[in-house]
C-alpha cells in the first residue's frame, strides 16, 4: 500500500479515535498493546506488574485520545511514553506501599514450595535479575534504554515519546550502555539462583543491543 494511502487510513482511524469510536481504538490496542507489555515486562522484571501497565496506559490512552492529531507523529512512541509515566507512578505507589508493609508485624512462617516451582521460576529469575541492573541506572538513563534498546524505538521516536531533544537520547542511551554491560553482570554474581556470574539470555541481548545501537 502506498505511503501517502496508509497516512490516510491512520489519519482516519484516528479521527475515530478522537470521536469516540471504540471500534477504532480496539484496533490500535490490538496492533500496539503486545509492544507496550514487552516494554512493560523488560523494564519491571515483574509479568503481572506489566499487564497492569497495559491497562493503566490503554485507559490513559482511552482519557487522552484528543492528542491523536499531528503532533503525533508514532501511536506506537506515543503509547510508549504513557507507559513509561505509568510505570514512573506504579513505582511511587510501590514504594509507599513497601514503606507501609515495613511498619506491619511479620507474617507467620509459610510452608516451604521452592523446589516444586524451581524450574519455572529460573526463567523469571533472570529476568528480574536484568532488571535490577536496569532499575540501577538514573531513571533517565533507563527509560532511554528500554525504549530504545528494548522496545527498538529509534532516537527521535524515543525522543517524542519522552519529550526531550534527540541529542538528549544518543547521550543518555551510551551512559546507560556503558554501565548496564557491568551491573547486569553484578546482580547475577550475586544471586546464586541465577547461574552465580553467568549473564542470562535477557542481560546478553540487551548488551548485544545495545552495542550494536551505538552507532545507530
Amino acid at each position: 500500500m502506498p505511503v501517502r494511502t496508509l497516512i490516510g487510513v491512520d489519519f482516519l482511524l484516528h479521527e475515530r479515535v478522537r470521536s469516540g469510536d471504540r471500534a477504532a481504538f480496539a484496533e490500535i490496542f490490538d496492533e500496539h498493546a503486545r509492544v507496550v507489555h514487552a516494554h512493560a515486562v523488560r523494564t519491571t522484571g515483574d509479568r503481572a506488574l506489566a499487564e497492569d501497565v497495559v491497562s493503566l496506559t490503554f485507559l490513559e490512552a482511552w482519557r487522552l485520545r484528543d492528542k491523536l492529531r499531528d503532533d503525533v507523529r508514532s501511536v506506537r512512541a506515543w503509547l510508549l511514553g504513557i507507559a513509561t509515566n505509568v510505570m514512573r507512578n506504579t513505582a511511587r505507589a510501590a514504594r509507599r506501599h513497601r514503606e507501609a508493609m515495613s511498619r506491619l508485624p511479620p507474617p507467620e512462617a509459610l510452608p516451604d514450595f521452592s523446589d516444586e516451582v524451581a524450574g519455572q521460576m529460573a526463567d523469571a529469575q533472570r529476568l528480574a535479575a536484568a532488571a535490577r541492573a536496569l532499575q540501577r541506572l538514573k531513571r533517565s538513563e533507563r527509560e532511554v534504554f528500554a525504549l530504545v534498546v528494548w522496545s527498538d524505538l529509534g532516537y527521535a521516536a524515543a525522543a517524542e515519546a519522552l519529550g526531550v531533544p534527540v541529542g538528549t537520547v544518543r547521550s543518555r542511551l551510551s551512559r546507560a550502555r556503558e554501565k548496564l554491560r557491568g551491573l547486569v553482570e553484578e546482580e547475577l554474581a550475586a544471586d546464586p539462583r541465577t547461574g552465580g556470574g553467568h549473564m542470562s539470555s535477557s542481560g546478553t541481548a540487551a548488551a548485544r543491543a545495545s552495542h550494536r545501537r551505538g552507532t545507530r
